[in-house]
């Protein structure tokens, strides 16, 4: 009885903490707030794994003035992860390839003799890097646009480089919404492996055309 009060006690302690620092973030976001009204309504999705009592998400958009919650894979806990690192004044990173960069999750570019030597991403510990990368992890079975290409850059590659791969889109969607104010609209599964089929048909083309031959497409066939 001695150790299971000594429990609860340490228990509700905890409690009070989560809940103090619940009601500071609160706070500090009310102070940064930049924008009026509230994010639009859509998908609705289960409260995000040790998300603030508060409504996060409304308080993220008065700061940013958009909904990151929007991008597949990226909740509340996410975003504010990314904005409590960046902050929503993007402006120190002139393009979106600094920030990537400053995230850590460009192509390494070890070269010698002219020769790739290395493609592997720079070690970096940064809060809102590893958030994006649990974020893309978590896309393996999103039937969003996002999802179709995480699973198409795991069977190109092995899972830590496919999840770096859809990390980086992440933060160039994340870069391209603070930076210009626009909504992300995702299109879906179908949308993308029609426009990868679009794409891999144009390459074949080009190639085909090189060799001094066509491509013709065969007629499918009629349902009975």
């Amino acid at each position: 009885m001695f150790a299971l009060k000594q429990a609860l006690g340490a228990f509700d302690f905890v409690g009070t903490q989560l809940a103090e620092c619940d009601r500071e973030i609160e706070q500090q976001l009310q102070s940064l707030q930049a924008h009026e009204g509230d994010p639009a309504k859509g998908k609705q999705r289960g409260r995000a794994r040790n998300a603030p009592k508060f409504d996060l998400r409304t308080q993220l958009f008065k700061m940013c003035g958009v909904d990151l919650t929007r991008i597949d894979g990226i909740d509340v806990t996410t975003a504010l992860a990314v904005i409590s690192e960046t902050g929503a004044d993007m402006s120190r990173f002139p393009t979106v390839g600094h920030f990537a960069s400053w995230l850590g999750l460009c192509p390494g570019t070890k070269i010698t003799g002219g020769k790739v030597m290395s493609g592997k991403t720079k070690r970096c510990v940064n809060r809102a890097a590893q958030a994006l990368r649990l974020a893309a992890a978590g896309l393996r079975a999103s039937q969003s646009a996002l999802g179709a290409y995480f699973r198409r850059m795991r069977a190109r590659m092995d899972k830590p480089k496919a999840v770096a791969a859809t990390a980086h889109k992440l933060a160039r969607l994340v870069y391209t919404m603070l930076t210009k104010g626009q909504e992300y609209t995702d299109q879906g599964q179908d949308y993308y492996e029609e426009r990868y089929r679009q794409r891999v048909l144009r390459q074949l083309s080009q190639r085909a055309q090189k060799l001094g031959m066509k491509l013709v497409a065969t007629e499918q066939a009629q349902p009975a």
